[in-house]
């Protein structure tokens, strides 16, 4: 189903803040596309494809798209959208 493997390419970096933004929110993540770089998701949001990479963030996971994985050696808060609202399940 999905690539159970790390994505070993390179060691990938968590920000703390990070792992404990998803913790904060009981959900794993998703590292896709957008026309401003990498974004982190919730999978409600953006749910998971078979092609993506696991990475273990704390007691939930990340999926990464395996179009982000090559070039991604940290995932860091920048990468989390801010809304105005909280309509999309989650504020900072």
């Amino acid at each position: 189903m999905y690539s159970h493997g790390r994505a070993d390419l390179h060691d990938i970096t968590i920000d703390p803040e990070v792992i404990e933004f998803m913790d904060k929110r009981d959900s794993d993540f998703r590292i896709c596309t957008s026309c401003g770089g990498p974004v982190l998701l919730p999978v409600r949001i953006k749910p998971p494809k078979k092609t993506d990479l696991l990475v273990k963030a704390g007691g939930h996971t990340i999926y990464v798209s395996i179009h982000q994985a090559r070039f991604l050696n940290s995932i860091q808060m920048e990468m989390i959208p801010f809304f105005d609202d909280d309509s999309y399940g989650y504020d900072r």
